[in-house]
Order: structure tokens, then sequence, then C-alpha cells
């Protein structure tokens, strides 16, 4: 939330509102707060994205692939090149200068009307690498800005900002430089000297101050963001982060919680009908879930591991536990479809064993749906499975005792916390099959536990990954219909459901029907979030 405005005075404040910087006022400076931009002390922390080395100034003869450089032209003209049948447009900017002429290419819009700026004849900055494509030098979404707006600035080593509509990097900077020297108060260093001493860190005021007027002998160091004041903010992010997480983690083992016996029965049985014995990896994870449930306050704890590396039957075994000790349990999951294979797989391992289980999603007729919840709270249900239908107010637990949550990342902070509220401190179980790295995960997920399934059950082939570049593209269809050919199935993953002229990605809707043209015989199916559930089905 944005904080409270106060008057303009001779000499800002942090606090002050950022709408009283001249050349701001109300209008734009919603715009700011839209990028969490509300206060002078928010410009500060809008850190530049790079740094443009005014000393490295060229003309376009002189340009070769590779250069990262500066200079000073003019408009020619500005195209928008169709693509094919689509809507989408690559746009061309071309410039000169006495030496020669150069195109600028954008393969998306920046921001709405950012091309309608430059008219033939004007003078702009433009600052980028340049590009050989196609036997042609390019530059390809270079920072573009009016030369007479920057009269005031001298050749140096200049920070570039993320631009924002109605914002150039250029009038960022003259905001930044506007502000600086007006602070008259930068409050109280907030480490220790004997912490900037011992990690030979930077006063926070003298790093911001080199983040925004960087030192041009440094200049390699700034853009690369391995100068002293990048060390000093990044170093401090990850403090205040770490402090949280730690605080929240103290707070969480002081909070009370159900403590379970150790009984192996139900466990036993279940692994006895298995036909594939647990990897060893499955086993140190089910054991580190043991301890923590037998604990007096509520186990965090994230089972981490590839598609098929077994997390699911941990979970099942935990939730027989849970059983055997006469409490419930859930598993919420991102989907339908998944909620429905995880039912059928406790239905054939987890029911012959005494463990009541049932299945809650959107699907759920009315009739089954009141018969299902007067069940639940009761407490003839041991296992509930279902989507995010678990966190709706009808949904209550007699005596829920362990919330596992598969895809964890998937839900959001809310949900996962309504959950967790439908039982009195019960105990946390999240599952990813998203690889983290072990550093990462005690960074992000300070407040979580990790436990990790590292190996494959016997006779799971190995995955092989490829990373295969767009002229290759044939190829890689081509060994995509021998596979099919030969029986197994094959599928694309696109980053859009639709064409965006906001972003240059590939959408399904589109390379679907190529494919469908590409592979006639085939049979091709397409899912998105935006069908409804029954056509998902």
């Amino acid at each position: 939330m944005a904080p409270k405005s106060e008057p303009f005075k001779p000499g800002l404040k942090l606090e002050t509102d950022v709408q009283f910087l001249k050349g701001v006022g109300p209008r734009l400076g919603a715009v700011l707060g839209k990028r969490d931009i509300h206060t002078i002390q928010g410009l500060f922390e809008y850190y530049p994205r790079g740094y443009e080395d005014r000393r490295a100034a060229r003309d376009i003869q002189s340009l070769r692939p590779g250069d990262v450089v500066s200079l000073k032209a003019q408009i020619v003209k500005v195209s928008a090149i169709p693509m094919g049948k689509s809507s989408r447009r690559i746009y061309d900017i071309t410039i000169r200068d006495a030496s020669g002429q150069i195109h600028c290419k954008f393969f998306r819009v920046p921001y709405k009307g950012y091309f309608e700026r430059f008219d033939p004849f004007k003078e702009v900055r433009v600052t980028g690498k340049v590009t050989d494509y196609r036997g042609r030098i390019e530059f390809h979404h270079p920072d573009l800005t009016e030369a007479d707006a920057e009269d005031e600035v001298k050749d140096d080593l200049i920070p570039i900002y993320p631009e924002i509509e109605g914002f150039t990097s250029a009038k960022i900077l003259r905001l930044v430089r506007q502000a600086f020297p007006q602070i008259q108060d930068w409050g109280e260093e907030k480490f220790p000297k004997s912490l900037l001493e011992k990690y030979n860190l930077l006063p926070r005021k003298e790093a911001l101050t080199q983040l925004h007027f960087p030192i041009v002998e440094q200049s390699q160091a700034f853009n690369e963001m391995k100068s002293e004041a990048h060390r000093r903010i990044i170093f401090e992010e990850f403090f205040w982060l770490e402090l949280y997480l730690a605080a929240k983690k103290s707070g969480l083992q002081k909070e009370k919680g159900v403590p379970l016996q150790k009984k192996n029965n139900k466990v036993d049985e279940l692994l006895k009908s298995l036909p594939f014995q647990l990897t060893g990896a499955q086993q140190r994870a089910y054991e580190e879930i043991v301890r923590d449930l037998m604990q007096p306050h509520p186990m965090y704890r994230m089972v981490q591991g590839d598609v098929g590396s077994g997390k699911t039957m941990v979970a099942m075994m935990a939730a027989c536990l849970v059983a055997e000790n006469g409490f419930q349990s859930c598993l919420m999951v991102p989907t339908e479809i998944l909620a429905e294979q995880h039912y059928k797989n406790a239905i054939e391992r987890l029911v012959p064993l005494g463990v009541r289980v049932g299945i809650l999603t959107g699907k759920s007729k009315t009739a089954e749906r009141k018969e299902l919840l007067e069940k639940l709270a009761d407490g003839e249900i041991d296992l509930l499975i279902g989507t995010h239908a678990l966190i709706e107010d009808p949904v209550v637990f007699k005596n829920l005792v362990l919330v596992t949550i598969d895809e964890q990342h998937r839900f959001g902070v809310e949900q996962r916390a309504k959950l967790k509220n439908k039982g009195v401190s019960p105990h946390f179980l999240v599952m990813t099959a998203t690889p983290i790295p072990r550093t990462l995960a005690m960074t992000v997920y300070g407040d979580l536990e990790v436990s990790l399934i590292n190996e494959m059950p016997p006779g799971r082939s190995p995955i092989q990954t490829r990373a295969v570049f767009e002229n290759k593209r044939p190829e890689a269809l081509k060994f995509m219909g021998e596979q099919i050919k030969k029986g197994r199935q094959a599928y694309f993953v696109y980053p859009l459901v639709e064409e965006s002229e906001k972003i240059d990605l590939k959408n399904a809707v589109e390379e679907y029907e190529k494919l469908c043209k590409e592979f006639p015989d085939l049979k091709i199916g397409l899912m998105h979030g935006k069908m409804k559930a029954a056509e998902k089905d």
C-alpha cells in the first residue's frame, strides 16, 4: 500500500511521496506506483539494469558484431513488418549518422506508444549490442532515447533503468539526480559497524550513491553487477530475507502441534502389498517425516524429487501413519485429473488396509458432496484428496493433523494458509518436482526442512534432456514422428495460449494448427487453461 502523501518542502525526506518531485505529479506518480515506487526511497531503490559507457561512443561505420556501444544518430524511418498471417509485427527503426545507417529491430513492443515517439529526422541516442543477423549488422532491442532530452548528461558512465510507460531511462535518471542532493536525513545505517567491517561492506548511503552515480573507472564491474555497491545491496536483501525466515522458523518451532506415535502396522502392510521395494531415498524421506510427526510442534517439510521418483508413495505412507493414530489427513493437488489419479491409487493401496478415503473436486455432485462433508466432519474419512475445493468454507475436518500439498508452487500463500487453518496447528508437507538446488531451497524455503528423493525406482528409464535450436526444428519433428510410429507419445508445451502483442513467444493454438498440417495422419490434441473441465477430460 502506498504511504500517505505529505506536502512538498524544500529539502526532501526519503518518505516524501514521489509525486511531489518536479516533473511527476499525481498522474505520473500513479504510474510509478504500479511499479511499487511510492516514495523517494522507492525511487532510489529502483536500481539500474545496466550502465552505458559514453566514452565508448562510436559512429555507425566503425561498428562490429558483439560491440556494446552508444551513439547519436537520426531517425530515417519506422516500419512495422507483418509476420505471416498473424497479427504480430516486427518493428524496424532505421537510423543514420554521417558515416552510414543501421537497422534497430524490435520483436515485441516495450510498452504502448513506444514507437510513436520516433519521427523521421529526430535525433536519438542508441545504446545496445551490435548483432550479426543474416550477414548484416543490426541492433536488437536497443535502448532508444531522444538525444535532446539528455543534453545535460555529459559523456560518462550512465545508469540505464528499466523503462516505464511515461518514463524513459533518461527521465528516471533525471528524477534520481534531482532528488539525491535534496535529501537532508538519510537515517541511521541499518547494519552495525562490526557487521560492515566483518564482511567489508559499504555503508548503505554510499552504496546507493554509487549505484546511481557510478564510478567511471569501474565500468566493467558495474555492468556485471559486481561492484562493491551491488555487493552491499545484494547482501542486504538476502540478510533481511534470511532473518525473516529464521524468525518465522523459530516461531513455528514454538507452536504447539499434535505429536504422533510411531506405529508401523498399516505402513508395513502397505509396503508388503507393493510389487516393488522403496528406494533408499524414499526410505530416508519417510523416516525424516516420521521424526517430524513425533515432535510436539508442527512439521514443515518439503519433499523434492523428479516425476516418477516416488514422492506420492511417501505421502501415502505418512497418511497411513496418521490414520493409525486416529487422525485425519488431506492431499491437495492442482488439477482434477491429478486428484482422480491419486484417489484411484489410494483406493487400490490404502482402502484394503482400512484407511477410509474420499475425493472432493469442483466436479463433485451436490448429493455426493453433502454426504462426503458429513462423513468428514464426523471423522469417518481418514484421507481426503482434492483440488483447491478443499479450502472452501463448508469443508470441515474433525481432527485434521497432516496437510500435504502436491506441486505447492501452484497454490498461493493464502490458499495454503486456509488449508492449514482447517486443523489445529497441523503438520505440513509439500511436494515438488521442480529441481531446487539445496542452497536455494534453504534460502527461499528457509521455513521448511528439505527431504530430497534423488533415486529413481528400479526399471525406470533414465531421462535424457536435449536442447534444440529453432534451426533444428525439422530434425526434431522428424525424430518425434519416428518415435510415435513406434507406439510412443509426444507433447509440446508453449508459454502462451494465444498470440500476444506484448510478448514475443510462441502460442499453443497457432502451433497446434501448424502441427496438424505437418502431421495430418497423427491424432493431435490441444489442451490449455482456458478450456472447460469437460473438454480437458
